[in-house]
């Protein structure tokens, strides 16, 4: 037998975004950097955010479907084709079997998942957000263990669940604690990010609250904002129109720079921003996604809004006077802003990835020393 059929394997499987993919990245950093194979079953969504993940991950797109999109004739064939990918990952793990499988939610991670239960072997889900996908809620007792990025969360009665933090990738990592430089008068940088895809709402809103601050604020401003495709030439246009100075793209591969760069972050409070934004510790505006499952946006941003990190607008009440006042408020308070950036940081959980992979290696067979905060859900 070779030395590649000796290593442990690690199976993941995560759905089509970015709140799914990079705490599964983080992972396979950390796993394969202690010697583990590391392989990603998702679907095509999914594998538009594997050219992050670290040399040496294998990836497999899966066949798995929802419910949740087309017409009728496409959920009826939801079931077809959840089950041939169940047989797929069967096949795989019999020509391959894994050590531990992972799943991280999101409808592809579902055959995986179930080809791990019926074969019976060892398996676990990560939950990033304070309220559980649908497809987590429905595996949390069909699994070993449950690992929680937000805590609490809401989990289905009875389920015991390990608290380890949402992992961040290493490029966050090496960023931890950066050192933060307080608003004053001299350049400043604002970061705009709205998830793995951008928010319309925060492209309407936020450039005309940032054209209404003080021009003492605002001429040394420098603007980063991730924006859609549809609506990136009409933000780009909106801060050339009005002379701020500003890139837009519809996805920043150097968010974590970025981010260590800026004196205020207006984000979305998806999982992984809010865990980005707590490890490297910075002043936020967080605007939770209204439509969100559970509305559990606004429960992952509980945190900094109580540890005083971060300033959480509800979309309802989300207009530019609204989102002005908030950065008007951390840009003229450089005192302030410095104790929302240490706040920040305290409540981080920068191990995060190092306390999942911990478990892995445990539910393995392994016998690692567990690190991560234990808990009932």
């Amino acid at each position: 037998m070779t030395e590649r059929y000796r290593r442990p394997l690690l199976v993941m499987a995560a759905g089509g975004t970015g709140g799914h993919m990079f705490p599964a990245q983080a992972l396979a950093e950390t796993l394969l950097a202690r010697g583990w194979r590391v392989k990603l079953t998702t679907d095509a969504r999914g594998a538009r955010y594997t050219g992050g993940f670290p040399e040496g991950t294998e990836i497999e797109q899966i066949a798995s479907a929802t419910f949740a999109r087309g017409g009728i004739a496409s959920k009826l064939g939801v079931p077809f084709r959840i089950g041939s990918g169940v047989v797929q990952a069967m096949l795989g793990f019999r020509r391959d079997r894994p050590d531990v499988v992972v799943g991280f939610g999101g409808y592809p991670s579902i055959p995986a998942l179930a080809a791990a239960q019926l074969m019976k072997l060892p398996r676990m889900i990560h939950e990033q957000n304070g309220v559980p996908g649908r497809v987590n809620e429905i595996f949390a007792k069909k699994v070993d263990v449950v690992a929680c990025g937000t805590w609490p969360t809401k989990l289905p009665e009875g389920v015991e669940a390990v608290h380890t933090g949402n992992p961040v990738r290493g490029a966050v990592r090496e960023r931890a604690g950066a050192g933060y430089i307080v608003p004053g008068d001299y350049p400043m940088s604002i970061l705009v990010i709205g998830g793995s895809q951008g928010a319309r709402i925060l492209s309407d809103v936020v450039p005309p609250a940032i054209e209404a601050l003080p021009v003492e604020i605002l001429r040394n401003l420098r603007v980063s904002h991730q924006a859609r495709d549809e609506d990136g030439q009409r933000v780009s246009q909106y801060y050339l129109d009005h002379a701020i100075d500003a890139e837009v793209k519809p996805f920043f591969d150097d968010i974590p720079a970025r981010m260590s760069e800026a004196q205020l972050v207006i984000s979305r409070s998806g999982a992984s921003s809010v865990a980005d934004i707590s490890v490297i510790g910075r002043p936020s505006i967080l605007v939770p996604y209204a439509v969100a499952a559970g509305d559990h946006q606004t429960v992952n941003a509980q945190g900094l809004v109580d540890a005083g990190a971060a300033i959480r607008i509800p979309e309802s009440k989300l207009t530019v006077e609204a989102m002005s006042e908030a950065i008007l408020a951390i840009l003229s308070n450089p005192e302030g802003a410095a104790h929302m950036a240490h706040a920040a940081m305290r409540i981080s959980k920068p191990d995060a990835a190092a306390d999942l992979a911990a478990l892995v290696e445990r539910l393995g067979g392994f016998e690692p020393d567990m690190t991560a905060e234990e808990g009932q859900a």
